[in-house]
């Protein structure tokens, strides 16, 4: 029975391995036997990372470091935080929103939009509320909605009380605050629903 040589990739392994059992000779059983599981860990699981695979060993050896430098830091207490296992492998990056959006995401601009008409002030909020609960807008897309729609309820308000303090409130007064209103949401829906048609 005869045994397969060993394949390049694998001597680069063992040597490193070997280099660092060398250099931890002196370091207490428990910590030498936490660094080497610790290293040979790393290297088995950067080999088949789902995330970002890197298959050539040198590479791997180059970014675990000199096995001198693990070993002082392990002599220093600990074994060295870049090749501690839960920060090996990032987290999966969330799924991108695909598609144009759903019931809820249309919901959402219908309150901004007809809402802001029926519910001035309520409707819009209440469609941003549920915009911002979305995956299918951006952060910034979100952003902008809340500006128009908050800022134009507090443009409502403010030209209510200076109607209101000059003297001036009214039917035209009113109809002024309102349409402040009912253009924030408008402006805000159909924004939001350009961004939505775009995807």
């Amino acid at each position: 029975m005869t045994t397969a040589p060993l394949e390049h990739t694998d001597v680069i392994v063992l040597d490193y391995l070997a280099a660092l059992w060398a250099q931890s000779e002196d370091l207490a059983p428990e910590l030498r036997d936490e660094l080497m599981s610790t290293v040979a860990d790393y290297i088995a699981l950067r080999r088949t990372s789902p995330a970002s695979p890197l298959e050539d060993p040198a590479e791997i050896v180059r970014r675990l470091g000199p096995p001198e430098a693990l070993v002082a830091a392990a002599r220093r207490g600990k074994v060295p935080a870049h090749i501690r296992l839960p920060a090996l492998i990032p987290p999966p990056p969330p799924p991108a929103a695909t598609g144009s959006g759903g019931a809820a995401e249309y919901t959402a601009v219908g309150l901004m939009t007809a809402g802001a008409f029926v519910l001035p002030g309520v409707g819009p909020v209440a469609g941003m509320l549920m915009a911002s609960a979305s995956p299918h807008w951006q952060p910034a897309e979100k952003a902008t909605g809340w500006f128009l729609t908050v800022g134009s309820g507090t443009a409502a308000l403010a030209a209510a009380f200076f109607f209101a303090v000059s003297g001036t409130a009214g039917p035209a007064a009113l109809l002024f605050c309102y349409m402040i209103v009912v253009g924030g949401g408008l402006f805000a829906g159909m924004r939001m629903l350009d961004m939505l048609r775009r995807r």
